[in-house]
């Protein structure tokens, strides 16, 4: 339990900071409405769902406690320690208006969002390796089959949970206004955890 709680954490905090996938959510909605909208957070879930896949295929190969196992581990780490840096050195940085409705495109229908969405996830290499570096953590009381899919299902309600929540709420302006205003304290609090996490990790690693 302590082990998902810690993947969990990690794996929502990343969310909670905007990226491309999350302002192409924002303006979908702000142009076209949520219902339109939620076929990017779909095809975002979708190819999340495809890098998940791929992370954890990837580190069954190897052998638990392995030398080439463990390094894998100790990149993970160092990858969140380099995203939680990220979050504190930018924050603050992002912007999010009401003006985005005049860029982004109006005629878009459902299912040329989806595919938006789905190429905007695939395309962004720090989705790979960020999944690579949750994966890598699983020890092995959780590399079984079962454990594997049962993240995988998580990570993917999550992720489409997340977009979908922010197509429904990014439509409101005094949510929008409000988010805004805290967007600096979260993603310096977010960055703050996941560096703290990744040395805890760190440190499990190293007392063994």
């Amino acid at each position: 339990m302590q082990e998902f709680l810690i993947i969990a954490a990690a794996h929502f905090l990343a969310l909670l900071s905007p990226g491309p996938d999350f302002f192409l959510v924002a303006r979908t909605s702000l142009a076209a409405g949520w219902r339109v909208a939620s076929g990017a957070c779909l095809g975002i879930a979708v190819a999340n769902g495809v890098f998940i896949g791929a992370a954890f295929t990837g580190v069954s190969v190897l052998q638990p406690g392995s030398v080439p196992f463990i390094a894998l581990q100790l990149v993970g780490c160092l990858y969140l320690i380099y995203l939680g840096g990220l979050f504190i050195r930018h924050a603050g940085s992002s912007e999010l208006k009401t003006s985005a409705r005049a860029t982004a495109v109006r005629n878009v229908t459902w299912l040329q969002s989806a595919g938006l969405g789905f190429l905007s996830a695939i395309l962004n290499p720090k989705n790979a390796l960020f999944y690579v570096s949750l994966a890598s953590m699983l020890g092995s009381a959780h590399s079984s089959a079962g454990w594997k899919l049962f993240y995988g299902v998580w990570m993917f309600a999550v992720v489409l949970g997340w977009d979908l929540l922010v197509a429904l709420a990014i439509g409101n302006g005094r949510l929008l206004l409000r988010f805004q205003r805290a967007l600096p304290t979260l993603e310096r609090a977010s960055g703050v955890v996941l560096i703290a996490l990744a040395l805890g990790m760190l440190g499990l690693l190293l007392q063994g």
